[in-house]
């Protein structure tokens, strides 16, 4: 296919048919937030933070848009800031992002005011510490999928979590909520890796800041083997 040539932020680039908005204006120079998206997981366009003013009626998710032929991107326009600032802020409502360091980073970039809808309903989930290896805290996750995405066909292809619920109650899971041993989960970590807010915590970073002594925290580490050979906590 030819190649695709377009303008972003005035300035014109020719890029391969299918790159999208958010690959071009990296191979430019030009930085676009991200949450969401990792570039070694598929792009989603969940949390719209990259979203940007491409010429349609609404704005388009860079992470997920292909370039088109004379198409005019604004990346940083006051509309695009103002549609960020607003998803900062919805988030901040909703979510603990304490152990968030990039987002609280976006937040400050912003100037997103972190109480403007102090009416929100906060994410109240209990914690989940059912196995050795790490402590899951849904009460910092903003359902980015990158856990989901890494555990299934973009990576491990364990397929051990999952969305569950809908709309606002809407939280990953593991199939009818089993405990993690329990699941096809094979322990690597790779969820704990790209978690981007400190939802997945590796279980031996959450004992050593909660000042517990190292040899009290290898012995609540160590795996044991479960009834059908598997690891339990």
């Amino acid at each position: 296919m030819p190649p695709i040539t377009l303008t972003i932020d005035g300035r014109e680039f020719t890029v391969p048919a299918g790159t999208t908005i958010l690959q071009a204006a990296e191979q430019a120079g030009i930085p676009i937030p991200v949450i969401c998206y990792h570039p070694h997981l598929t792009g989603n366009g969940l949390c719209r933070i990259c979203s940007v003013e491409a010429g349609g009626r609404v704005q388009s998710a860079a992470c997920v848009t292909e370039c088109g032929n004379g198409m005019q991107v604004q990346t940083n326009s006051m509309a695009v800031r103002r549609g960020r600032r607003t998803i900062l802020e919805l988030l901040a409502s909703t979510v603990n992002l304490e152990e968030a360091p990039e987002i609280q980073a976006l937040l400050d970039e912003y100037a997103a005011d972190r109480h403007r809808f102090p009416e929100g309903e906060r994410r109240e989930i209990p914690l989940l510490d059912d196995n050795p290896f790490y402590q899951r805290d849904y009460s910092q996750c903003i359902n980015c999928w990158r856990c989901v995405q890494v555990c299934a066909d973009d990576a491990q292809f364990a397929f051990a979590l999952n969305f569950n619920g809908r709309g606002f109650h809407t939280t990953i899971a593991t199939f009818q909520d089993q405990p993690m041993p329990d699941t096809t989960c094979v322990f690597c970590g790779q969820c704990v890796g790209v978690c981007p807010t400190g939802a997945l915590k590796p279980k031996r970073q959450a004992l050593l800041e909660e000042g517990h002594d190292p040899d009290e925290i290898f012995f609540k580490t160590k795996p044991k083997r479960g009834r059908r050979g598997g690891v339990s906590g």
